[in-house]
């Protein structure tokens, strides 16, 4: 089992834990009230920083009723917290854009992230044919 050292910025959001108990995906919850207005793009606290385990990356997006019930999209469809990004002040925050007139409060579970193990290390080798069938270009299936 791995952990996670984690450091909270409020005492008003709940501790992080398994999404009911039915996922490996976390819940992250807005950690200040957030007010947007549609069209307004605003870095939205998540009463976080962690220090994941060594050779892991978070990958954080938004929950699937995140735009259904506030209306914000995340800028970066997926954000990526390297190991690197565990200072003391390092909290984590969901870039948003406002799609239409919002608020967002204390403790609104609005993110989610899970850990994945970093990509291994690896090297490119310059060929002039990659030796394989044509299967028709970008978008395509393969031939009929």
């Amino acid at each position: 089992m791995e952990t996670i050292r984690i450091k909270y910025f409020s005492d008003q959001i709940d501790k992080l834990t398994y999404i009911d108990g039915k996922s490996d995906w976390i819940d992250l919850r807005a950690s200040e009230e957030v007010v947007m207005k549609a069209g307004e793009f605003r870095l939205i606290p998540l009463g976080v920083a962690m220090q994941l385990p060594p050779g892991y990356e978070a990958h954080l997006v938004p929950r699937s009723s995140t735009y259904k019930n506030f209306g914000i999209i995340q800028t970066n469809s997926c954000g990526i917290v390297d190991g690197s990004y565990c200072g003391d002040d390092d909290m984590w925050r969901m870039p948003a854009l406002a799609m239409r007139d919002t608020v967002i409060h204390v403790n609104d579970r609005i993110a989610q992230f899970r850990i994945y193990k970093n990509q291994p290390q690896i090297q490119f080798e310059e060929v002039t044919t990659l030796g394989n069938a044509n299967r028709g270009g970008f978008g395509s299936t393969g031939t009929k």
